[in-house]
């Protein structure tokens, strides 16, 4: 007999390949885009965080500027393909 318990997750058709593998995980291709965009902009965003010196002058500046680049990915990943949509669907 086999355990029914043991089972984690029904079976999913791949046969299409990668349209179907963005189906499962709910983008498309242009959605993937947007949030690989949104991680390269937050590594850049961290990057200048951990280059902050301890010049009071510049560190708040600088701090300031990493903080507002780390935002705009945030916001980039959240609602990026709402804000994208906008201007690639606009009716003329």
């Amino acid at each position: 007999m086999r355990n029914h318990l043991n089972n984690l997750a029904a079976g999913i058709d791949m046969s299409k390949g990668f349209e179907d593998f963005f189906d499962t995980i709910g983008l498309t291709g242009e959605g993937l885009v947007i949030k690989a965009i949104g991680a390269v902009i937050a590594v850049i965003g961290l990057g200048m965080l951990l280059k902050v010196n301890s010049n009071p002058k510049t560190a708040l500046r600088k701090a300031g500027l990493a903080i507002g680049v780390l935002f705009i990915a945030v916001v980039l990943v959240m609602y990026g393909d709402t804000l994208f949509s906008t201007v690639t669907n606009a009716k003329v």
